[in-house]
């Protein structure tokens, strides 16, 4: 990656990193795009040319995990399936304790979750993250109706299992019982995926 890119990736991670602080403290309602500009040192012009929307300032944590899947089935090893790959890729962020899954006490991480499920336009705007993911995912499936189908059926089952541990964390739960609990339910889960999308469950698919 080349300086200047380095540079634009900076600049993303950093605004970004101000506005959450921002929501945090006053609120996403309450804070406007000209104070997180202000804040940031840059004109509100050039803050829309990184950020297209205010939603977009908080969401752009979730930029890198768009394609995640689709990545995970493209570059599995040979011999494994699909699904499989993506039930370890999964297992393998809970046990790193990666914020996606859901499995994360950080309070930072724990905060973050707050505002973005307690804010309506972020639930919203997030929705647009998932389409993409399930269109990526459906194109590395094989661009089909069917493995559309099959990558929003994924994608689903990935979301609520993550919401359903994040709840029991922020309700003050262990997270090393949620830990527990999400890599027996992210087992099942992936075990009645297999069921119904028999197709994604051989190497071949």
């Amino acid at each position: 990656m080349g300086l200047r890119e380095r540079k634009k990736l900076r600049m993303y991670r950093d605004v970004s990193d101000i506005a959450i602080s921002l929501f945090l403290e006053k609120g996403f309602e309450k804070v406007s795009v000209a104070e997180v500009a202000a804040a940031a040192e840059i004109s509100k012009p050039t803050l829309f040319r990184y950020f297209p929307s205010k939603e977009d300032l908080v969401l752009h944590r979730f930029a890198d995990h768009e394609t995640e899947a689709a990545r995970v089935v493209a570059e599995r090893a040979p011999g494994r399936s699909a699904l499989d790959a993506l039930r370890l890729h999964r297992l393998a962020g809970i046990e790193r304790g990666d914020p996606v899954t859901g499995v994360n006490a950080d309070p930072h991480v724990l905060a973050f979750h707050r505002l973005l499920y307690g804010t309506p336009s972020l639930v919203a705007r997030l929705y647009a993250y998932l389409e993409r993911s399930e269109a990526a995912l459906g194109a590395a499936l094989g661009g089909t109706l069917e493995a559309r189908l099959a990558a929003g059926q994924i994608v689903a089952v990935q979301r609520i299992l993550a919401m359903d541990n994040w709840r029991r964390i922020a309700d003050g739960e262990d997270v090393a019982v949620v830990r527990r609990d999400a890599v027996a339910a992210t087992e099942a889960a992936f075990a009645r995926l297999a069921e119904g999308l028999a197709e994604y469950a051989t190497a071949e698919a």
